[in-house]
């Protein structure tokens, strides 16, 4: 069992920390009022950042440099193609969703493809990448939003009690992804490769197969969000994916994973997801300008990445 010494020595707690004190700025500077909602909209919005860090957070721990640019772009393709799938109709969600995932796959093998065999380094090939997509996105929309099936839409937005049933989805959803990481051959090679890539090769894990399977991983989970986005906010618009550019990598550094490779964990990106939202919600609750709020977000953000004090996790 975990001593609370233990518990403060691990970097993703002080993202749970900073959450539950901005939180508590806020509800007192308005008298009490909003705390309940305030958690509520957290969790709502936390859990798209969420899905796309989870992505990232494996690409980002394969080793330096290993990033994935093309996850903006990538939600908003994916959301065009499920709702022109779905066509607004219930019964096409599956098959809407299914060539959403698809068209993820497809760009996960191509960010691959210009980093193994054009030997593109992946900030500059995913941010490549990110272009055709997007253009894509933009041919196949006539940059018009189109709306979600009810249903859909239903369950990316309903309560129960308060707590957004996503967000209770995407919890257990991550609860599978760090037993992944943990304790499967897969997660173990993506940490072993991130620390030493020769060392993991010599010992004799596929690297590239498993890099292969992480940027794919990454670009399909970038378009889940995409289809579930497009559910929660009404429909699929070509700027959908744009906050999650900087977010998706926010999250993961703020969370305790290791920017250098090899050490990751999931919890941390749930505490900063619900950080960064909660930052932002106190900042305009406190009537803050744009650009103090800016300011205000950067600096904070690294405080809590200079507590959390290195790469152990």
């Amino acid at each position: 069992m975990i001593s609370v010494q233990q518990l403060f020595q691990k970097p993703w707690i002080w993202s749970y920390v900073g959450a539950i004190l901005i939180w508590l700025a806020t509800v007192i500077f308005t008298s009490g009022q909003g705390g309940g909602a305030i958690i509520s909209a957290a969790l709502s919005f936390a859990t798209f950042t969420v899905i796309v860090g989870i992505g990232q957070m494996f690409v980002i721990s394969t080793g330096p440099g290993n990033v994935d640019l093309s996850i903006p772009a990538n939600i908003a393709l994916s959301g065009v193609i499920a709702m022109k799938v779905m066509a607004v109709s219930n019964g096409m969600i599956p098959i809407g969703i299914a060539a959403a995932l698809a068209s993820g796959f497809l760009v996960g093998v191509f960010n691959y493809s210009l980093i193994r065999l054009l030997k593109i380094p992946p900030i500059i090939a995913t941010l490549s990448a990110s272009f055709l997509v997007i253009s894509s996105a933009i041919a196949l929309s006539h940059g018009i939003k189109i709306k979600p099936p009810t249903m859909l839409a239903d369950v990316a937005t309903v309560r129960y009690f308060g707590i957004p049933l996503l967000a209770v989805i995407v919890i257990g959803f991550a609860a599978l992804m760090s037993v992944l990481l943990s304790r499967s051959l897969y997660g173990r090679s993506v940490l072993a490769i991130g620390q030493n890539p020769r060392a993991a090769w010599l010992a004799g894990i596929p690297v590239e197969k498993v890099r292969f399977a992480t940027y794919v991983l990454s670009a399909v989970l970038a378009s889940l969000c995409g289809v579930l986005l497009a559910g929660f906010s009404g429909g699929a618009a070509l700027n959908m994916g744009e906050e999650y550019l900087l977010a998706s990598i926010a999250v993961v550094v703020i969370g305790g994973t290791s920017v250098a490779g090899g050490k990751a964990n999931v919890p941390g990106i749930w505490g900063a997801a619900l950080f960064m939202f909660l930052l932002v919600t106190m900042l305009n609750t406190f009537g803050a300008s744009a650009g103090i709020r800016l300011i205000m977000t950067g600096l904070i953000i690294v405080g809590v990445i200079t507590i959390a004090g290195g790469d152990e996790v």
